[in-house]
């Protein structure tokens, strides 16, 4: 699916007036004006460029907590007690259900969200489905941007889940500060998954549905993976947390440890190592996307046509006819 790039006249002065008031009033708490500013990065908007001008000077102070892990855990459960445990400490917190495999938001986000009913009349809480393969940084610079849009709307927490498999479920730690990766017993794909990238980006093991058979074979298992690194002085040692987020129990602990890891984080300088390299996915994504709009829109059709076929009956190579073609453009 292909997104235009900000087009060359500029934005109406009238839009980039709307957009400056939707600003202003997303600051003061109106959902609409933040909605609004979400679905903005999600379309790829072409005032998107201004609205990352406008949030420049935003120190963000939000942390971005995600939550990934095989269908079935129990995230959207998980994730909804944790909110709870978050605005009992006083914290303003967004929820955003993400699905990169997805340009659209399916069926199943929005389903994820009925769970999230029990803080509809919350007006500390946010809720968002978000749609990011379109957007031109990627997942990466979808929910950067995002995150700049709700810090400057004043929440400080944000908790994204990840909905999609595979992939997405080590997607995540690309755009998190604090990664948790959740397991549960019965799910004999869950520590296979683990085993398969997962526990690379897993700043803390959940174990949900602990009160269920096979329950400490998991951790056991997780505990014995963890053992196959070495920890120096002062490095981050996943903990392993139980929980039976339907009842909420060990929610509290599990929260103690995003807290704990948060303050590690800025203690050893890796929260600022982290959302370095981040930024820097998030501007090269920017930066090819644009690179490859340009090409699309000034490329002679005619031409690339008769290189294929010079490629396809063995007089050429795709390399040098992509080389001459560089060579030679305007």
């Amino acid at each position: 699916m292909s997104h235009s790039t900000t087009p060359v006249a500029g934005p109406r002065e009238d839009e980039t007036d709307r957009l400056k008031e939707q600003i202003a009033r997303a600051r003061t708490g109106e959902l609409r004006s933040l909605a609004r500013l979400i679905t903005r990065v999600e379309n790829n908007d072409p005032l998107l460029p201004r609205l990352s001008q406008e949030l420049l000077a935003v120190d963000s102070r939000a942390r971005i907590i995600g939550l990934t892990g095989p269908p079935g855990v129990g995230k959207s459960t998980t994730t909804s007690a944790l909110v709870t445990a978050f605005r009992t400490a006083g914290h303003r917190v967004a929820v955003l259900a993400v699905d990169p495999s997805s340009p659209f938001s399916s069926g199943a986000l929005l389903g994820d969200r009925v769970r999230m009913n029990v803080h509809a009349k919350d007006d500390g809480v946010y809720i968002r489905s978000l749609a990011t393969r379109g957007h031109l940084g990627g997942l990466t610079g979808s929910i950067n941007q995002v995150a700049r849009v709700l810090d400057a709307a004043g929440y400080d927490v944000i908790l994204v889940e990840t909905v999609g498999v595979g992939q997405s479920e080590v997607e995540v730690a690309g755009f998190a500060d604090t990664t948790m990766v959740l397991l549960a017993p019965g799910m004999g794909d869950g520590v296979q998954a683990a085993k398969a990238g997962v526990l690379e980006i897993g700043d803390i093991f959940v174990i949900n549905k602990a009160d269920k058979d096979g329950a400490e074979a998991v951790r056991r298992d997780i505990r014995n993976m963890i053992a196959l690194n070495s920890y120096g002085p002062g490095q981050w040692k996943p903990p392993i947390t139980m929980c039976v987020a339907s009842r909420t129990d060990g929610i509290g602990l599990l929260k103690d440890k995003t807290d704990e890891h948060w303050v590690w984080l800025e203690e050893t300088g890796e929260l600022r190592q982290r959302r370095k390299r981040r930024t820097r996915e998030e501007i090269e994504g920017i930066a090819v996307a644009e690179l490859r709009a340009r090409w699309r829109e000034g490329q002679d059709n005619d031409r690339l046509e008769r290189a294929a076929n010079e490629v396809l009956h063995g007089r050429g190579d795709p390399y040098s006819m992509a080389t001459t073609f560089l060579r030679t453009r305007p």
